[in-house]
């Protein structure tokens, strides 16, 4: 597999097929994925713990000024932007600042562009982190992976490195109030002699007793879109995904097929 990794801090915007028109933020590094998943259908590729010891986060200040010139531009430029968004090469809540970078942003974004919602693309699993949440709970978009209705699913999609379980997880969420969004990526496939599919019966059916005791404000569900570091992983069809959605609609939560 080709992986695929952004080679800068500030990238785009590029059209998001959740977001609009979005100016991505990463804040790790340019050269290889760094998260506390290792997820299966990852177009990072696989996360490489080896290199971790190694690992030299961008500079709050660097983050900042960069972000601020290309914001310039494109005010300069007339151009409309929807969100900026943190995502890039991995989990975006494990840089030290994280904090206080959130709050740089929103003062960029208060200056240039008032209108432009701050999103975050996040995994959940820094949730125990207080200063994380603190930071969270500032912006527009908090957008968090859940991926799987049982434990054993959770465990062979996601694959986390720090022992978590979606037990644990699901208490994390549950924490926000409703104030969140759940984004969802179904599959399904071989994988270490295991059949994986998210989308049974008894999957969906876990899936969405969690979703009830998270009470999110909307639901995004979609599938896979690039290459995958596992081989023997399939696309979810369109009409199922529907299928699914109608399902989270009937329990009274909004959810949109992207």
């Amino acid at each position: 597999m080709k992986t695929k990794l952004f080679n800068s801090i500030i990238f785009g915007p590029i059209t998001s097929r959740r977001l609009g028109l979005s100016l991505g933020i990463n804040l790790l590094p340019t050269d290889s994925k760094l998260c506390n998943f290792d997820c299966i259908y990852c177009e990072c590729g696989w996360t490489d713990l080896k290199s971790a010891p190694k690992v030299e986060f961008h500079k709050r200040a660097d983050v900042k000024n960069q972000l601020e010139t290309i914001l310039k531009q494109l005010q300069s430029e007339e151009k409309k932007l929807n969100s900026i968004t943190f995502a890039g090469n991995g989990e975006p809540t494990l840089h030290p600042d994280f904090n206080l970078i959130i709050d740089d942003v929103i003062k960029l974004r208060d200056h240039y562009f008032p209108l432009c919602k701050i999103s975050v693309l996040s995994n959940s699993l820094m949730l125990n982190n207080s200063k994380v949440t603190e930071a969270l709970k500032k912006v527009d978009n908090r957008i968090l992976k859940l991926d799987a209705g049982t434990e054993e699913t959770f465990q062979l999609i996601n694959q986390p490195l720090n022992k978590r379980t979606l037990k644990w997880v699901v208490e994390q969420l549950i924490k926000f109030n409703g104030d969140l969004t759940i984004q969802t990526l179904f599959l399904k496939g071989k994988y270490k002699n295991h059949t994986i599919d998210n989308t049974t019966d008894f999957e969906i059916e876990s899936w969405l007793s969690n979703l009830k005791k998270i009470k999110p404000k909307l639901v995004m569900l979609y599938s896979l879109d690039r290459a995958t570091p596992a081989k023997d992983l399939q696309k979810i069809d369109a009409a199922t995904l529907n299928s699914i959605a109608k399902k989270v609609e009937a329990i009274g939560i909004e959810a949109i097929v992207s």
